[in-house]
């Protein structure tokens, strides 16, 4: 059985805020830790595959930054460029910093949606290859005609963005209106982007292919079942790609379902806030649940738990094949290795 391996605490880095969201990101031996407290955006480094981390840093203060329910800063890398994006509630923008020192310093931020305030409800994915290309997706309200998925997209490492794309719009009106969008690089500039639809009364999980700066393929359900609610879960999903190809793992109603290449929907567990990651040993969901953080690794039948007690899991894989997994606990954010 793999076995995971405490990689770190880090305590909350102000008395009076927890440590909130952690994302990741990894390439090159470098490993990104990003986190929101408060109204501050900070960034713990690795450079040795994520074995150990440096103290975190402040990246920049964003008043009014959202925070909570899978609303926080994002990171990614790509040509060893350091990219970290946030939205606060007002004025609503969708924020970039861009780093090509590795996260010693950072220039000025910049909005990345071309229409002022349409990123407001601050639910977004952020992903890079390594050659340069980047991709960042977003629940956008510009028109007052219900959510709807957009995109842009950089092909020079963050330094400049083409226009805002349009990538999906539902026919009931909107997609879902509170559940975070998912992204992964494919390579060469191909991406998957994951999103909860709503569509004549049901919430399910879609996927589709980005290519060349725009939708590059057909909206397709994950899983054979469906969910039928007139609510938002206020709850996404977790996308990772192995030898190519997509995978996906989610919530429907209380259980947590396993989609891999090609495969059946698997249902793998009760709990919610599902993260994925892959390397060549196989498939890592991680959720949070009443039992504390708990993941199906590869080659398991039965959920292993992480940690007693925690919420909001994040999942990569290093450029050394490590799977790394951060989550918040006790107000602080801690992360083990695979």
């Amino acid at each position: 059985m793999l076995t995971a391996l405490l990689a770190l605490h880090l305590p909350a880095v102000s008395p009076t805020t927890s440590n909130k969201q952690p994302q990741l990101a990894a390439a090159d031996g470098v490993v990104a830790l990003v986190f929101g407290s408060g109204e501050s955006i900070w960034l713990a480094r690795s450079k040795d595959d994520g074995a150990s981390f440096e103290a975190p840093a402040r990246i920049a203060d964003l008043p009014k930054l959202l925070l909570g329910r899978q609303r926080g800063p994002r990171v990614a890398i790509s040509a060893g460029t350091v990219l970290v994006s946030a939205i606060a509630s007002a004025p609503g923008d969708l924020m970039l910093w861009r780093s090509s020192d590795g996260g010693r310093t950072w220039g000025a931020a910049r909005a990345v949606n071309d229409q002022p305030s349409a990123a407001r409800e601050g639910l977004h994915a952020l992903a890079a290859d390594a050659g340069g290309h980047v991709a960042v997706v977003w629940l956008d309200d510009r028109g007052g005609r219900g959510k709807r998925l957009y995109g842009a997209f950089s092909g020079d490492a963050g330094a400049t963005w083409g226009r805002n794309v349009m990538l999906y719009e539902s026919p009931s009106g909107s997609i879902c209106e509170c559940c975070h969008p998912s992204l992964a690089a494919l390579g060469s500039g191909e991406f998957v982007v994951m999103w909860r639809n709503s569509l004549n009364g049901y919430r399910d999980l879609y996927t589709m292919r980005l290519s060349g700066g725009t939708a590059a393929g057909a909206a397709e359900r994950q899983g054979a079942g469906t969910w039928k609610l007139d609510a938002c879960p206020m709850d996404g999903g977790g996308l990772a790609v192995r030898n190519g190809r997509a995978g996906s793992a989610w919530r429907r109603e209380k259980d947590v379902y396993l989609v891999e290449p090609g495969g059946p929907e698997r249902k793998i567990g009760t709990g919610q806030d599902v993260a994925l990651g892959a390397n060549n040993q196989g498939w890592y969901a991680v959720w949070s649940s009443s039992a504390g953080i708990e993941a199906m690794l590869p080659g398991s039948t039965a959920a292993t738990r992480l940690a007693p007690s925690g919420a909001f899991p994040a999942v990569v894989t290093t450029g050394g094949g490590v799977v790394m997994v951060a989550w918040e606990e006790n107000g602080g954010i801690a992360a083990a290795r695979f």
